[in-house]
């Protein structure tokens, strides 16, 4: 696996399969966030009363009073001015760029119905997130870890900050392992401001480094959501004949047979996950497993049709 991943287009993670069927739905906040009542697209703060922040584009609705005019005699187009406290809700994306998401390699032919590695996967959540994040005028940003946090990109909500964010993915490098609970301890403390925090990840860590972890960013105020995205071949365990397991991660290789390692591996497995859907459900977050062989327009829109509709019963 190369260090980094050069393409002429990232916008190639910007499915449009993806974004049709989530383009009706929305991403709302559970929890109330500052700037953002849950449910509701309102902030309760006053442009003029607080710090200016960026423009936007003026989109039919808009309040003409925050018109830049002194911005529209220059270009002839309308930009309304924005304020630090005027977004309606600030979200991260915290995408694992881990050596672990490199799996498989080789990787698979590439394509949107079906993403190369499970970095490739979960870089089409981050990117149809972002991409539906801003179309709502929400604010986004960007963060790429592995044992540290490599790219930090600060929230906008501006239509081209979309750019930014599919640059920093499509140029990652997947080379170190996971700390998870010292990343979001890291992110805990460094995003001032409650917002909501998208995890992609294998979470292949620790369970009570995450737990901790988690804890923190939740103590924050924080709302949060897990992807954790999993290759169909650590689900099922496939493999039949005596197989070179490669570590990842800093563990050794391994020669064996997987008829005798199979049921172990699953339990294993089975156990962990149902740890993290605890540690999750304890601390109130969304927890969303995802087969990367499995079609990510329907498990993304399935999702965020489910969870809008728990927050109107709510």
């Amino acid at each position: 696996m190369p260090e980094s991943r050069k393409s002429s287009d990232p916008r190639k993670y910007l499915d449009p399969k993806v974004l049709s069927r989530i383009g009706r739905l929305e991403v709302k906040a559970r929890l109330i966030v500052e700037g953002f009542i849950s449910g509701l697209h309102k902030s309760p703060y006053h442009g003029f009363s607080v710090e200016f922040a960026e423009h936007r584009e003026y989109v039919p609705g808009d309040d003409i009073r925050h018109v830049d005019w002194k911005v529209f005699g220059r270009s002839d187009r309308y930009y309304i001015k924005q304020y630090e406290e005027e977004t309606n809700l600030r979200a991260y994306l915290l995408l694992d760029v881990s050596r672990s998401m490199a799996y498989p390699d080789p990787p698979r032919p590439a394509g949107p119905d079906h993403p190369a590695t499970k970095f490739e996967y979960g870089a089409y959540v981050a990117a149809g997130l972002s991409h539906l994040l801003l179309r709502q005028q929400d604010a986004v940003g960007l963060a790429l870890f592995d044992d540290r946090v490599r790219t930090f990109v600060t929230p906008s909500s501006s239509p081209s900050h979309i750019q930014t964010i599919l640059g920093e993915i499509e140029g990652s490098a997947l080379r170190e392992k996971t700390d998870l609970g010292s990343i979001f301890h890291e992110l805990a403390d460094r995003v001032k401001k409650k917002g909501l925090i998208v995890i992609v990840s294998d979470l292949f860590d620790d369970i009570e480094r995450i737990q901790r972890g988690l804890r923190h960013l939740r103590f924050k105020g924080h709302d949060v959501i897990v992807f954790q995205v999993l290759d169909r071949d650590e689900l099922t365990f496939p493999f039949r004949r005596t197989t070179l397991f490669e570590g990842l991660e800093g563990h050794p290789e391994l020669l064996a047979n997987p008829q005798s390692l199979r049921d172990a591996y699953l339990e294993e497995l089975n156990a962990f996950l149902g740890e993290v859907r605890k540690v999750c459900r304890d601390s109130r977050i969304d927890y969303v497993r995802l087969d990367s062989l499995e079609p990510l327009d329907v498990a993304l829109s399935a999702y965020l049709a489910k969870r809008a509709g728990a927050l109107r019963s709510s």
